[in-house]
């Protein structure tokens, strides 16, 4: 065997990391930085595997063997015919095997360093899941809480923005977090994807400092989040944005104003909600949106399903919400969320220097 193995602890050793699974199999996750370049495509990976179990795995290795040394000829001449002699590559499939192993020999008999991951992708995905049961313990979370359109989510943009440790599970998820909680032009991420940047989000952050995240119910769309995650946002001190109704209505007027411009998804994206509320009470809905007095149907939603919804969720999932710390909103601008962040961060560090001196007295 001319190639070598690596294990995950040694990634940053390695000039380049190759992931030769499908284009399929790389969008749905991959290591951080990795590129793709497949030794079989999505097609291909399906002719090979058919033969297998359809004719004998003798046809399907001879078929999927000259496919490989095709597309790994390939590779060579464009991506990597540059590469110096002194270039060293990881290659990793999807346990560890064939397709890595094909790729690893030819790299390594013209010269070049080519090591092949132990275990493969299966091994980074494990290995995502331990930190998941782990990582999420480490920090201290304060968490944003406040009902829909209260400004969550431009709060935690400015405390990132101040320099803050920011955990923005929305941002991660590419959604909002309800009915009407897509974001236009954007695909939610795989579920092992979202595990993936979770992780490498959490181990950026330094557990002695805090770490801001919105209040999220155990989902984001169609992402389930890891239950020692959820557990331990639950668990955290809460700061409770209690918004002007008219900011509110505003704001999300503002966000979500492709939705007027569309109003048969807007009418589409409300049907789930029909079970709740009646087709009396939709029937009336679809007359607002109709009529284009879109400032009338934000202020029923939010009267009749998303404040008792979210209230109701809050009081039974987060344990400090009765000592939560209030923070009352007329403007919810970019500039006063600014101003909002600056202030609870001094007073962060304001109280942390407090209990550093009372140590440092008493001891």
């Amino acid at each position: 065997m001319l190639f070598r193995t690596a294990n995950l602890s040694q990634l940053a050793q390695f000039d380049e990391i190759i992931d030769v699974r499908t284009p399929a199999e790389f969008a749905d996750d991959h290591i951080p930085g990795a590129i793709n370049c497949p030794v079989l495509s999505n097609a291909e990976r399906v002719t090979v595997g058919t033969l297998y179990t359809q004719v004998s795995p003798f046809e399907a290795r001879k078929v999927g063997a000259a496919l490989v040394a095709k597309n790994i000829a390939h590779h060579i001449e464009t991506r990597f015919h540059a590469q110096p002699k002194s270039w060293k590559p990881l290659v990793y499939c999807w346990r560890g095997g064939q397709r890595s192993g094909a790729m690893s020999i030819i790299l390594a008999q013209i010269g070049w360093a080519a090591h092949k991951l132990e275990g493969g992708y299966k091994t980074w995905r494990r290995d995502v899941l331990d930190k998941l049961e782990n990582l999420p313990d480490r920090f201290n979370y304060r968490v944003i809480c406040g009902a829909t359109g209260s400004g969550k989510t431009r709060l935690l943009e400015a405390l990132a923005a101040e320099g803050a440790q920011v955990l923005d599970l929305e941002g991660l998820a590419r959604h909002r977090g309800s009915v009407l909680g897509g974001i236009p032009l954007q695909d939610q991420p795989s579920p092992r994807w979202f595990d993936t940047t979770l992780v490498q989000t959490l181990q950026g952050f330094d557990p002695a400092q805090p770490v801001f995240v919105e209040a999220e119910s155990n989902k984001i769309g169609r992402i389930a989040l890891p239950l020692a995650l959820v557990n331990a946002t639950h668990g955290g001190e809460c700061l409770l944005l209690d918004t002007a109704r008219e900011a509110r209505i505003a704001l999300l007027l503002e966000d979500y104003r492709h939705f007027t411009e569309a109003p048969d998804t807007l009418i589409e994206r409300l049907q789930p909600l029909r079970p709740f509320h009646g087709a009396k009470k939709m029937a009336h809905w679809e007359h607002l949106i109709n009529g284009g007095d879109f400032a009338a149907l934000v202020a029923e939603l939010l009267a009749l399903h998303y404040d008792p919804t979210y209230l109701r969720s809050l009081g039974q999932h987060f344990s400090g919400l009765q000592r939560a710390q209030l923070i009352s909103l007329q403007d919810t601008s970019a500039e006063a969320m600014r101003g909002i962040a600056r202030e609870l961060l001094a007073s962060l560090q304001k109280d942390s220097g407090t209990r550093g001196a009372s140590a440092h007295s008493n001891s």
